[in-house]
């Protein structure tokens, strides 16, 4: 089956062996500028679109990020398949820093500031997400990271907190409580606009500490997240390598993330303008 894959995170990532870098772009949308120009590369006829999430050089707060320009930039480029890396703090003791995570379920700590929908502006719709990831890519990233070497969980609920600002130990020790196993800052709204966007979307978390409810551990600093992150470049490059690989290799899925939208608002009553920009998003 012909796919397009996303890739989304920080540009270390990128040098994948094999992969063949084509060029660079920059796409407008109606929903402002992405947070950087796309880079499309291609493995063995398998097309690739990266976009690093904060900018290049890191510029942006995860508030600050154009999630919703980055998710219809890669829709617009024929992305029907994205694979999100995420840094983030382990909430269980037996999630150690440097192990990776493929979370299942997602609880919203964010605060409203980000815009979390392409729908509005005179046209309402509504997408499932009792299951915020694609079963089937859960399934890739798992495998791929086996097979790479890391030690990988397969499972657990990712808290999304609004940030910049690391957790109170009150926070942690809260988040710790509801039975919830990492903790991170950008996958949403990135997990709710994919959704809308009919993409298979998948996390691979790279755990760099224990937030700061780890009473025999130093409270998470940032030189700590950098040195962890730069620690796990070389092994999240190995598990995307493989992970790439196995997605050449099948020609089914049985997921609906590419269902059509629950488009409540009559065509009659609905904006030109806001039905034009939704075009790229409803394309199934």
């Amino acid at each position: 089956m012909s796919r397009t894959v996303g890739i989304i995170g920080g540009s270390g990532v990128y040098s994948i062996p094999g992969v063949e870098i084509l060029r660079s772009e920059r796409i407008e949308t109606p929903f402002g500028d992405p947070s950087a120009d796309i880079t499309f590369g291609n493995l063995h006829g398998l097309d690739l679109a990266f976009i690093p999430r904060h900018g290049a050089g890191h510029i942006y707060t995860p508030s600050e990020v154009p999630y919703a320009a980055n998710i219809y930039a890669l829709k617009s480029v024929g992305v029907d398949t994205l694979i999100s890396f995420n840094a983030v703090g382990s909430l269980r003791e037996e999630i150690e820093p440097r192990h990776f995570v493929v979370p299942d379920q997602l609880f919203d700590r964010t605060k409203g500031l980000r815009n979390s929908s392409f729908f509005g502006g005179g046209v309402v719709g509504h997408a499932p997400f009792g299951d915020p990831y694609c079963h089937d890519l859960r399934s890739i990233l798992v495998k791929a990271a086996q097979k790479a070497g890391a030690v990988v969980h397969d499972g657990g609920t990712m808290v999304v907190m609004e940030g910049p600002a690391f957790s109170s130990r009150a926070e942690s020790e809260f988040y710790r409580a509801q039975g919830w196993d990492i903790i991170g800052m950008t996958t949403l709204p990135e997990a709710k606009l994919a959704r809308e966007a009919g993409m298979c979307y998948g996390t691979l978390a790279m755990s760099t500490d224990y937030d700061c409810w780890h009473l025999s551990e130093e409270d998470v600093t940032v030189e700590m997240v950098m040195e962890v992150v730069q620690d796990n470049v070389a092994m999240a490059r190995k598990v995307l390598s493989e992970a790439l690989l196995l997605l050449l290799a099948g020609d089914e899925t049985s997921c609906l993330c590419n269902s059509p939208m629950g488009v409540m608002t009559s065509p009659d009553a609905s904006p030109a303008v806001k039905l034009s920009q939704l075009e790229v998003i409803l394309r199934r």
